[in-house]
């Protein structure tokens, strides 16, 4: 990692996870394999701060710590990549388990519950649902009948996102900013 520290992926240790090293790795990985529209591709980091924020109009009174574990939702990624499910599952290795490992050791980094409860993985799936759709909508050319039938649509009461991809640097900042609000130390 650009921080200098050796991840182990088979066997990631909390101690060897920086939140530097998460914002630029995923600041730099594309969402929709960069078919999206725009100067820049709409990056994981983007896609994590607005399914916090969703998470957040879904359920208001969410505590900070299950915020910010919507925020990390994706935060495997930084180092894998943003595969979509059918080719994970066409890789044929155990990769849910590989992402699931990584993904408790940055958990336990940051003080956070190994494992996500059942109800908050069911609304970070909604969440994650929701801005799939409205990045498949706003940036990757789908129609919203489409979009709907693949994702849900939004319920009437949620505020449309304006969706523009950011550059790499303003990406990594979003995704560090929105961090720093929510971790306590």
């Amino acid at each position: 990692m650009l921080s200098g520290r050796r991840l182990d992926l088979l066997e990631p240790s909390p101690l060897d996870i920086e939140i530097g090293d998460i914002a630029h790795g995923l600041a730099r990985v594309a969402r929709w394999n960069g078919q999206t529209k725009g100067a820049h591709a709409f990056s994981v980091a983007q896609h994590s701060v607005l399914v916090e924020r969703l998470v957040v109009e879904l359920s208001p009174r969410l505590s900070r710590e299950a915020r910010l574990m919507a925020l990390l939702h994706d935060s495997p990624e930084y180092v894998v990549g943003d595969l979509i499910s059918p080719f994970k599952a066409a890789v044929g290795i155990n990769y849910k388990a590989l992402e699931e490992r990584l993904q408790a050791a940055i958990h336990l980094r940051f003080g956070l519950p190994a494992q996500v409860p059942t109800t908050l993985k069911t609304l970070f799936k909604r969440a994650d649902h929701l801005s799939a759709y409205y990045e498949a909508t706003q940036l990757a050319g789908f129609e919203e009948p489409e979009a709907r039938r693949l994702f849900g649509g939004p319920p009437k009461a949620l505020k449309t996102p304006r969706l523009a991809p950011l550059s790499t640097a303003d990406a990594q900042e979003l995704f560090l900013g929105r961090f720093r609000r929510l971790y306590a130390h």
